[in-house]
């Protein structure tokens, strides 16, 4: 979901500790696997791509979520106003999303969001982002089949005060072979600055989705 790709074969498993989901196409096989951290109000996951094929491939991987950061029922009520308080950040020290919710009126907290990736050594080139729904989607499409996943598309790399923010994260790995690479990545809603940037160090470490997958 939500593009609907007809895959080879595809498996989902609901356990009480994590979701996972399991699919091949063609030589490339998949494995995706969901859990949270009560303790840090995040959402790990953790995509492990293998090429099975008899040649090296390169497969890029596209996160995409829209920032609330707001209660579901003022969402539903104004979401085209409430969309226009939200800023985006984007900080390549840590290869994360921020995004931040300005107060609507006196007393009311700021709401923070991070979004990170944690890459594995095949990753090849750098992480690109997108915070404009616009133009991950583009004109008169939808999330069924965006312009931002065509073949050849890149991301803007736009960010700020955007009419309509989302957090997307691209990265390109190089499988050779019979082997397998991880891509974690991690979303967390805060209420401090500061405890976004100590997530996004955190879980920008693979070995922390693992100890998330671990102690679930």
């Amino acid at each position: 979901q939500p593009t609907c790709a007809r895959a080879d074969s595809y498996q989902a498993a609901l356990a009480t500790d994590r979701v996972v989901f399991h699919r091949t196409d063609g030589t490339i096989e998949t494995r995706t696997e969901i859990t949270t951290v009560p303790d840090d109000a995040a959402e790990v996951r953790r995509v492990t791509v293998t090429n099975n094929g008899p040649r090296p491939a390169q497969v890029e991987l596209t996160s995409y979520g829209e920032w609330v950061l707001a209660p579901p029922d003022a969402d539903r009520a104004h979401p085209a106003f409430g969309n226009l308080f939200v800023e985006t950040e984007w900080h390549a020290w840590c290869q994360a999303i921020t995004a931040s919710r300005r107060p609507r009126a006196h007393g009311e907290p700021r709401q923070y969001g991070v979004h990170v990736v944690a890459l594995p050594d095949a990753a090849v080139g750098g992480v690109t982002f997108e915070t404009d729904r616009a133009r991950f989607i583009g004109r008169g499409r939808s999330v069924r089949a965006p312009a931002a996943l065509e073949r050849g598309a890149t991301l803007s790399g736009s960010a700020g005060a955007v009419l309509d923010p989302i957090f997307a994260l691209r990265t390109r790995l190089r499988l050779l072979p019979g082997r397998s690479a991880s891509v974690s990545f991690t979303t967390a809603v805060l209420g401090t600055r500061e405890h976004a940037f100590d997530l996004a160090d955190r879980y920008r470490d693979p070995h922390s989705a693992q100890r998330a997958l671990d102690l679930a």
